[in-house]
């Protein structure tokens, strides 16, 4: 099997306009337009992270009706809503991966075909919505048009080090092996899922 590489970072926000004046104040940079997907209900914007890598804020599209699924990426659920009245979160991360159809996917959730303008791919998402791992373990991506990170303008950030903590580090560990994973992603023991990402950008280094 092909390695499996980090594609995008996910960061949640109450609001999207909230969420990107966070991400460009700790950042100093701007981030693009993104889309609407409508099968989930929400929009996003994006920053280039490099040639092969992205950074996805995503909220509730207010102008868009209600899905007829809960939202991906565990938006609809009471404990990250009330994580969000805090400020924009670094929630989850999906990997990309050559052929999705070759890979368990019992952890990551079922392969939905999506869209959005000229995008197409199959991304796992669990039935409930929820975030796999608690949003450690990654969702998983094939890309059948050229992924978004070929096309943003360069922004001058870059990805160091992405830290996945969990009490169960050897299984999570176990479990980015079986893809497997090639990327530069560090596993430790904590007592809840969490996560953060150690980024260079113009203006000096930032954890998210």
């Amino acid at each position: 099997m092909s390695a499996a590489i980090p594609d995008h970072l996910v960061v949640a926000a109450r609001t999207l306009e909230e969420g990107r004046a966070w991400l460009e104040g700790r950042l100093g940079v701007p981030t693009q337009p993104g889309g609407e997907h409508a099968l989930f209900g929400t929009h996003n914007a994006l920053l280039s992270l490099g040639p092969d890598l992205y950074l996805e804020v995503i909220a509730v599209n207010p102008a868009a009706p209600a899905p007829t699924r809960p939202r991906w990426f565990g938006l609809d659920t009471p404990d990250l809503r009330e994580r969000l009245e805090d400020g924009p979160v670094l929630i989850h991360w999906v990997a990309r991966v050559p052929d999705l159809p070759g890979v368990h996917l019992s952890q990551h959730g079922e392969a939905l075909e999506l869209s959005r303008g000229e995008n197409r791919w199959t991304l796992t998402v669990p039935p409930d919505g929820s975030l796999p791992g608690g949003g450690v373990v990654p969702s998983l991506i094939e890309w059948h048009t050229p992924p978004p990170s070929t096309r943003l303008p360069d922004a001058g950030v870059r990805l160091l080090t992405l830290r996945l903590g969990t009490p169960d580090p050897d299984a999570l560990r176990a479990r980015l092996d079986a893809l497997p994973l090639a990327g530069d992603v560090e596993v430790y023991e904590a007592p809840q899922p969490e996560l953060s990402a150690m980024l260079e950008t113009p203006e000096g280094m930032v954890t998210l």
